[in-house]
């Protein structure tokens, strides 16, 4: 496994060394490739090792001494960074193979006789992950080349260890260890659990498991999330379905501790990335996935969600004979009259795709052949009825959302994965759809937004046998609609084009900076003409270069005037370069000043900087200081000149934003758009990560100066810098990355919906499974 990694590792780092790039990145690239090149093998070998050491015993629970307080002392930085990408890399096992991973936990535990798997077990993700990254900067590696790989190294491994897990639970099961898990008596009550001291708990204050997951059942399917809703009040009339759902002690309980509870990765990830509401809700929609694989490995005869399936040919021809009765239909009404939109109407094409929902899954239980057929058709259907009943999406996209159930039933019998993965393209689609079309108005945006869903649910239908590669491409396809789709509405397309300049400008601004201290280094330059051509001049060159092109006869003339204004308030004992200077000062004065007024400055700041550059020169004529060879003063010009050929392409950072100056330096009126340029605390690195997560067309709720809106994330810059939220009175919010960070930090930026469409329409299945089992292989 291993080897193959590190292999894909450095054939990933080799091809982008070769990629083209400016001279400082290619560098850094071909220095990651020869680092890796030289270490990787000891990378390898030494993770081997930490991997063959033998499991200590399961640590004790006791409480530390006092004494042991003595002994802590700082994390450094290095250290505590390399625990967030360990936590990161388990997480990512955990999200792709938790329900074999349980699986497998239970038979380890069944056959050596242990409550629970050593805190140091090889099979534990965090250990797996930490021996990662502590043998990699042993080996030594560099942290920035992990960061390059980071993703390669999360598929790589996710996919292995489904692959390791799977195979392992196979082996024990053909060994005869647990061939059919029976959650109920692994399920450990503590002795409170069955005082009879205590009165029995109303079955009204019982909270029902399906509703509600803790943060600990995401990270992995908890075997009680099953278990304890059966043995309820069994002995000493006590409920104990809290331990299942909400994490909290009911009634004459102690707090429960699942399996997961007291691990390093829990504790890890909680304290550096689960520090951020997307990472907890992740792990409350794991719980969800988890729940519901678990539902079908143990109540499911022949139900294996790591192998490709094919349905039955009966159910094959059913789903085929009900897809071309809905195309047959979907002609027959394009070929009728053509009707205006009413709400009450497509209100009536929600009921009737509610009804033909129910009889659709009828017809195809019927003709299910085995018990894995009906319980995804029955669960299929269940998620899309949640759908359907969801009225923030407006009824005329609901109809198409019901269209999709065949198409994801062929997917769900044929993946099973779909059942137990976040990350299948068919829920991503459908969560995608979901999360824009969630208090969509149609007045506002016209049909466009409808128009895509119907274009994606008919590509959807055209092909049928492709499975999950067509969800996949429709799924690229209407994240680049999203992109362009919100950026393009009315006053947000004009807020947008601001915010694209503003970038460009305040980029081009740090970029010419540099490139300006690089030139003057080696050169004796007056510090007041430092001052001007670093905090001035380089913003005029970028405001120009912006408005009319790096090498439009404006801009050039301008960056001319750098070159000029650097000979001229060098030494001049020549008396004949002092009478060039002199000849030409009324122009290159006029010049200054027209930049200046480019950028907005008013006349008396304008004059108290030329009274600056004025007297400098006038020092000039009595320095003795070394004079600049003219031919270092054309190389300058010459550089200047194609300035954009030697720009740095790294991240620049945040840049300043002033409101009061957008309308002077871009020329655009910005009455309708609110910048953001403060507020929050210092975001973590965590926050940063989240925010550059964010997906166009989601929705937010924004306290901003006390005043709550309800806004939809339009847009981001091409760097992340910028981010745009446009709210429904035509008011645009336009925030930087950090600051938004900052914000979401402080609970000042809220997603509306904490929850996936598909997440949501699941939990929802669960409880009604929960309420009537029998309908699952009814």
């Amino acid at each position: 496994m291993l080897p193959g990694l590190a292999k894909t590792i450095g054939d990933t780092l080799a091809e982008l060394a070769s990629r083209p790039g400016n001279a400082r990145e290619m560098q850094d690239l071909r220095d990651a490739l020869l680092a890796y090149q030289k270490n990787s093998s000891a990378w390898v070998q030494g993770t081997l090792r930490a991997w063959s050491k033998t499991a200590p015993p399961p640590a004790t629970t006791s409480t530390p001494a006092l004494s042991d307080l003595g002994k802590m002392e700082l994390v450094g930085n290095e250290a505590v960074e390399d625990r967030i990408l360990a936590s990161r890399l388990a997480l990512r096992l955990l999200d792709f193979a938790s329900w074999e991973l349980n699986d497998l936990r239970l038979r380890i535990q069944s056959l050596e006789g242990l409550p629970e798997l050593s805190r140091q077990d090889i099979f534990r993700p965090e250990v797996i992950a930490q021996d990662l990254v502590e043998q990699w900067k042993r080996a030594p590696l560099p942290q920035s080349v992990w960061l390059l790989v980071q993703d390669i190294v999360h598929k790589g491994m996710a996919a292995q260890m489904l692959e390791i897990y799977h195979a392992t639970n196979e082996f024990l099961i053909s060994n005869g260890v647990m061939a059919e898990i029976d959650l109920r008596p692994l399920v450990r009550r503590t002795p409170s659990a069955v005082n009879t001291g205590r009165p029995a708990s109303p079955p009204d204050s019982v909270e029902n498991p399906a509703e509600k997951t803790d943060a600990n059942a995401g990270m992995a399917s908890s075997p009680n999330a099953l278990g304890t809703r059966n043995i309820s009040g069994a002995e000493g009339g006590t409920s104990t379905t809290a331990v299942a759902g909400s994490g909290e002690p009911g009634p004459g309980q102690t707090p429960a501790r699942s399996w997961w509870s007291g691990n390093a990765a829990q504790d890890d990830a909680r304290m550096q990335t689960a520090t951020t509401p997307l990472a907890r809700v992740r792990m409350r929609a794991q719980g969800v996935m988890g729940r519901l694989k678990q539902l079908l490995t143990s109540r499911v005869e022949g139900f294996d969600a790591a192998k490709i399936q094919q349905a039955s040919p009966r159910l094959e021809q059913a789903i085929s004979r009900l897809q071309q009765r809905a195309e047959e239909e979907e002609s027959a009404e394009r070929s009728g009259p053509a009707e205006e939109f009413d709400l009450a109407h497509a209100q009536t094409q929600v009921d009737q795709a509610m009804q033909g929902l129910r009889q659709r899954t009828s017809v195809l239980k019927q003709a299910a052949s085995t018990s894995a057929e009906k319980a995804t058709i029955e669960i299929v259907a269940l998620m899309f009825q949640s759908i359907l009943a969801e009225d923030r999406i407006p009824p005329q996209i609901r109809v198409w959302f019901a269209r999709l159930q065949m198409p994801v039933l062929r997917v769900a019998i044929a993946e099973p994965e779909f059942f137990g993965s976040l990350q299948h393209p068919a829920r991503q689609l459908i969560d995608r759809m979901g999360s824009c079309a969630l208090g969509f108005d149609v007045t506002v945006a016209g049909n466009v937004l409808e128009s895509e869903i119907r274009r994606v649910v008919q590509v959807i239908e055209q092909y049928p046998e492709t499975g999950r590669r067509v969800f996949q491409l429709v799924y690229e396809e209407f994240d680049k609609f999203l992109s362009r789709f919100f950026a393009e509405q009315g006053s947000v397309a004009r807020a947008v084009s601001l915010a694209q300049q503003l970038e460009q400008k305040e980029t081009m601004t740090i970029q010419y900076t540099i490139e300006m201290r690089t030139m003057l280094n080696d050169m004796s330059v007056r510090d007041e003409i430092r001052e001007f051509l670093f905090r001035i001049w380089a913003e005029v060159l970028a405001l120009t270069a912006m408005k009319n092109g790096p090498q439009h006869a404006q801009t050039l003339l301008l960056k001319q005037a750098a070159a000029d204004l650097v000979w001229s308030a060098s030494a001049k004992p020549n008396r004949i370069d002092r009478t060039r200077v002199i000849a030409a000062l009324p122009r290159q004065l006029q010049l200054l000043r027209q930049g200046m007024t480019l950028l907005g400055l008013d006349l008396p700041a304008q004059d108290a900087q030329l009274k600056i550059i004025s007297d400098t020169l006038a020092d000039a004529f009595m320095s003795k200081t070394a004079v600049i060879p003219l031919e270092k003063i054309e190389a300058m010009a010459r550089r200047l000149t194609n300035l954009e050929d030697y720009l740095s392409e790294q991240d620049v950072g945040d840049f300043p934003l002033d409101a009061d100056s957008l309308v002077t330096m871009i020329g655009i009126d910005a009455a309708n758009i609110e910048v953001i340029g403060d507020g929050g605390s210092q975001p973590t690195d965590a926050m940063c990560a989240w925010a550059r997560e964010l997906q166009p067309g989601s929705w937010y709720n924004l306290d901003h100066n006390g005043k709550v809106s309800h806004v939809q994330f339009a847009w981001c810059s091409e760097r992340k810098q910028l981010h745009l939220f446009a709210a429904a009175d035509g008011r645009s919010f336009l925030i930087q990355m950090r600051r938004l960070a900052a914000y979401l930090q402080a609970g000042l930026l809220v997603p509306t919906e904490e929850e996936t469409l598909t997440v949501r329409a699941t939990r929802d299945a669960l409880a009604k499974l929960d309420a009537n089992p029998e309908r699952l292989l009814g």
